[in-house]
């Protein structure tokens, strides 16, 4: 760890093995109603942690990019709904486009490009920002948006 305060934390991941290993670590924190978020360039690995979350929490299907049906659900100890919004212009496109609903409240929500949401993004959600692209190592902040979530942060190797 480089560096931490309270609500956030800041770790290196120099190959996929050690970003693979913060999202099986994130995933034992998760519970019903979470919302996290993946921030990140092209690249930036958003879909490799976002498949190690869902193993994490338990899902054994195959995790894709649902860069085209922009919501994927899988089964898993806990529902996981998996958005990836890069396709969009802004929040009314999700909101128009029906992809944030009541069923996410029963499980965990897993968004890629959450800044097509800025305006509508709740206050109580854990944002991941990853630096880094292609063959590099990774710079990887973890913020808790609410003291609540500070249990993801206290699972983290």
């Amino acid at each position: 760890m480089s560096a931490h305060t309270r609500l956030e934390r800041r770790i290196e991941s120099p190959d996929p093995a050690a970003t693979s290993a913060l999202g099986l670590a994130l995933a034992k924190a998760a519970r019903p109603g979470d919302l996290i978020c993946l921030w990140g360039d092209l690249g930036a690995g958003k879909t490799h942690l976002a498949k190690s979350i869902g193993a994490g929490i338990g899902v054994t299907d195959t995790i894709a990019s649902p860069s085209f049906i922009l919501m994927a659900e899988y089964v898993g100890r806990l529902p996981l709904f998996h958005l990836d919004l890069y396709r969009l212009a802004d929040a009314a496109d999700v909101l128009a486009g029906g992809l944030i609903d009541d069923r996410q409240s029963a499980g965990v929500t897993l968004v890629e490009w959450p800044d097509r949401m800025v305006g509508v993004l709740p206050t109580e959600r854990l944002d991941v920002f990853i630096d880094g692209a292609g063959d590099a190592s990774r710079t990887i902040t973890v913020r808790a948006g609410t003291p609540a979530l500070q249990r993801y942060l206290d699972v983290i190797p």
